[in-house]
């Protein structure tokens, strides 16, 4: 018994030596990884920020384009094992996150005016609007590529019209998609343009970017602060009005502990 135990461990032991690779697959032709490069400095100092995620889009494009023409060229050729390795590099470029490095809030200013109305801004956010409804038409499923499709027509919106009177509600709509996707530090930037490019907006920015800041980001003291103006400034439903007195309470009584224990 021992002896058959030891034999089928010496075999695992050889076959995993010899690897358990497919036939032709393209494992002896796989690039070595290099060291990590140092980032050119006449790319980084010569070019700004804008350029530099536009040459990144660009090459990405580029490189998807070059792989399709490789499988199209071994497709007509008939090089079976090659068209299989493009294919495979093509669907693990594809399964790569690729992110949109541009925030447009952020590159927009603060100091922005929603103050007119433009019909092309108008319909801008009409179609987001659609589309966001559209992805949250099921109760408990949520489809998040038109939601990201939404959003890209809010930022469209924001990028384009800066004018427009409808920005400060494109940044408060933004703002609640980058919140389904818990990326908090984005939704408060945008929670904070709704009301600064329009102060007397009717969403409730305010208590929004507050509830971030007092459960995500544990900064209490600019949570108390805009908690208090929403109180003040916002049309709060009733239950968003009393979590808010509930919210200034708890935050006050903690802050007199804070200071009687000093």
């Amino acid at each position: 018994m021992a002896k058959t135990i030891l034999t089928f461990v010496l075999v695992v032991f050889l076959y995993s030596l010899g690897g358990c690779y497919e036939v032709d697959s393209g494992q002896s032709q796989l690039l070595s990884p290099k060291p990590k490069a140092t980032p050119k400095k006449d790319l980084l100092t010569g070019a700004g920020e804008a350029d530099v995620i536009e040459q990144v889009a660009l090459n990405r494009q580029a490189y998807r384009n070059s792989l399709e023409s490789l499988i199209a060229h071994y497709r007509i050729t008939g090089n079976n094992m090659m068209l299989k390795w493009a294919e495979n590099e093509l669907n693990q470029f594809a399964s790569i996150p690729k992110y949109n490095y541009i925030i447009e809030a952020g590159t927009a200013r603060p100091d922005l005016k929603a103050t007119t109305s433009i019909t092309e801004a108008n319909y801008i956010y009409a179609d987001a609007v659609r589309l966001e409804k559209e992805a949250r038409r099921l109760l408990l499923i949520t489809d998040e590529n038109l939601l990201r499709a939404a959003l890209g027509r809010y930022n469209e919106l924001i990028k384009k019209y800066p004018s427009s009177d409808k920005i400060d509600n494109a940044a408060y709509k933004a703002a609640g998609i980058y919140e389904h996707f818990k990326d908090y530090t984005i939704a408060l930037l945008y929670y904070q343009r709704a009301y600064q490019w329009e102060p007397q907006t009717t969403q409730p920015a305010r208590f929004r970017a507050a509830r971030i800041l007092d459960q995500h980001m544990s900064r209490k003291a600019e949570a108390l602060e805009l908690y208090k103006e929403a109180i003040k400034q916002e049309n709060l439903s009733e239950d968003n009005e009393e979590y808010v007195k509930r919210r200034i309470a708890s935050i006050t009584k903690r802050n007199k502990e804070i200071e009687g224990s000093r």
